[in-house]
């Protein structure tokens, strides 16, 4: 039994980790932190507003962290000190957030993951795929839409396609444009779009187009519920579990030969 611990235990994911942890054959949902009080998660199971007071009571082998940027930078450098592996889902992270997630990877393993969907993943491998079959005679746009509660825009899932997509293609973060707005003439050659979509209670919808002149090509993900998102999670606290120091991402975990 893999020792869990969740954080953020009454949020969306959160909710839906701890009832799918509890229903795993091999993870032990050992104690989950809340800002709200100490809710019931199970007979035994811990509840605090504090990581590190759980830590100390759990003897955890791995937390899974879908808050916030900011609030997971913070639960890495206390599972760094504790040697604790972690899964991280959450989005938002600016250069320097992620630099020091990074750092704390030299002392633990921790999967760092914009989306955790299995199926995502897939069409985030295909769509670098697609990209570099086709390469410059192609448009490329990336749209995404999610629920009006949503915090970041894009999703982080957005700016992964539109970094592998550039990778792909040879293009830089000079190339992806954010927003359209009034007389901004022809598009540029090497440009790739990234528009946001917010409304109602969408789990998350993800396109990529390919405009060729005389066809389009579009690469769908659509996700109606978030269990897909915990599975792909679980899946990455199993493998993370008594790896080696570093930083890994869920093409690691799903075993996906890296071309670029």
């Amino acid at each position: 039994m893999i020792r869990t611990v969740i954080t953020g235990v009454t949020g969306r994911m959160g909710s839906t980790l701890s009832r799918l942890v509890r229903d795993a054959k091999d993870l032990e949902l050992v104690g989950a932190t809340s800002r709200q009080g100490s809710p019931s998660v199970g007979e035994g199971i811990p509840v605090g507003n504090d990581l590190a007071q759980v830590l100390d009571t759990s003897l955890t082998q791995v937390v899974i962290d879908f808050t916030s940027a900011e609030a997971s930078v913070s639960h890495a450098r206390l599972c760094a000190e504790r040697g604790v592996a972690m899964v991280i889902g959450s989005t938002g992270f600016t250069p320097e957030s992620r630099a020091e997630v990074a750092a704390c990877t030299r002392s633990i393993p921790v999967v760092l993951a914009p989306n955790t969907s299995v199926g995502v993943n897939v069409v985030i491998l295909m769509a670098a795929e697609l990209a570099r079959v086709l390469g410059d005679g192609y448009d490329v746009e990336v749209l995404e839409a999610h629920h009006r509660m949503k915090k970041d825009a894009p999703s982080g899932t957005a700016l992964k396609l539109a970094e592998v997509l550039a990778t792909a293609l040879g293009r830089g973060q000079e190339d992806l444009t954010f927003e359209r707005h009034g007389q901004i003439g022809a598009r540029p050659k090497k440009e790739i779009g990234v528009q946001t979509l917010r409304g109602g209670d969408v789990v998350g919808e993800h396109t990529v187009f390919f405009y060729g002149d005389g066809e389009r090509i579009e690469l769908t993900h659509r996700a109606t519920s978030r269990d897909q998102f915990g599975l792909g999670a679980l899946r990455a606290a199993r493998w993370v579990t008594g790896r080696a120091p570093g930083l890994y991402d869920m093409a690691d975990v799903l075993g996906f030969q890296r071309t670029s």
